[in-house]
């Protein structure tokens, strides 16, 4: 049997643990509710950057920006998204699991963004191409050196997080085009952007191409917003399951505690009594 001393440790402990993990909890749950703000926000700038790029007549699928004619590796570009640390739950393990269910080293690259991704892949001996750090802000995310990657590929997928509840998060993959068209939205003005009614400097080929940059920006930006999301869900989701196990283990130490110092003052008791007696019995003789 355990003694009160160490019980009494133990006890302590876990009502350490179970603050810890109220702490985590909370803080969780504040960053879902400002980066859910975050993400309506660059949805909302990507319909404006939208609806000019579709008044500019130029004839042409959307191509991340590239100029025309520039050679492109043979290859498609895996992107992964993952947390910097690794409080985010079993959600970074899953998207890995997933994506190399896919991935063919011979057809694919892979670029990770996230420590935690990048971590869990070299654990693997799966080779990386480049390592981004997880933006620590939610706003003004620098998507450029991404981007630029991007326009060297034939294909772009990216395997990211997504924000179900606070209970359930997902992971899945999505072509880079494809995730663009729908971020869009149906635009039925018949006005037309064209050389007639603007300048365009120094064309207005040059000038969709660099919108075509700027959304392909936002869209990986919205992507990373959206594992972020589903992280911080997945932390607090994991956060609360050890807040609880916490409990638990504390009220079973307390439990355990209250029945080791009964008994000892059941033993006592009965040495008290054992004496008693034996002092009677000692009296009498």
């Amino acid at each position: 049997m355990k003694q009160l001393n160490e019980l009494s440790r133990e006890e302590l402990a876990m009502d350490t643990l179970v603050k810890l993990t109220s702490a985590f909890e909370g803080i969780a749950s504040l960053k879902v509710a400002q980066t859910k703000n975050s993400v309506l926000q660059s949805t909302e700038f990507f319909k404006e950057i939208w609806s000019i790029y579709r008044q500019i007549k130029v004839n042409q699928d959307f191509n991340y920006g590239r100029v025309k004619g520039k050679k492109l590796i043979p290859k498609d570009l895996y992107i992964v998204i993952t947390a910097e640390g690794g409080f985010s739950g079993d959600i970074d393990l899953r998207l890995i699991n997933y994506m190399l269910k896919k991935y063919d080293k011979e057809k694919n690259d892979i670029i990770v963004i996230g420590r935690h991704g990048a971590f869990q892949l070299a654990q693997r001996g799966i080779p990386y191409k480049k390592y981004y750090k997880l933006p620590v802000y939610d706003q003004n995310i620098n998507t450029m050196p991404i981007v630029r990657e991007v326009q060297k590929y034939q294909a772009t997928f990216i395997f990211y997080q997504e924000y179900v509840t606070l209970m359930e998060q997902k992971v899945g993959d999505i072509e880079l085009v494809s995730a663009v068209r729908n971020k869009t939205v149906n635009d039925d003005s018949k006005y037309v952007i064209n050389e007639k009614t603007y300048i365009f400097e120094p064309d207005a080929q040059s000038v969709a191409e660099h919108l075509e940059f700027s959304m392909t920006q936002i869209a990986i930006s919205q992507l990373i917003l959206s594992s972020k999301l589903a992280q911080y869900a997945s932390r607090f989701k994991a956060m609360t399951a050890s807040k609880e196990r916490s409990i638990n283990e504390k009220q079973e130490i307390h439990l355990q505690y209250s029945r080791t110092k009964r008994a000892i003052k059941d033993e006592r008791l009965k040495e008290i009594i054992n004496g008693l007696k034996k002092n009677r019995l000692g009296t009498v003789n």
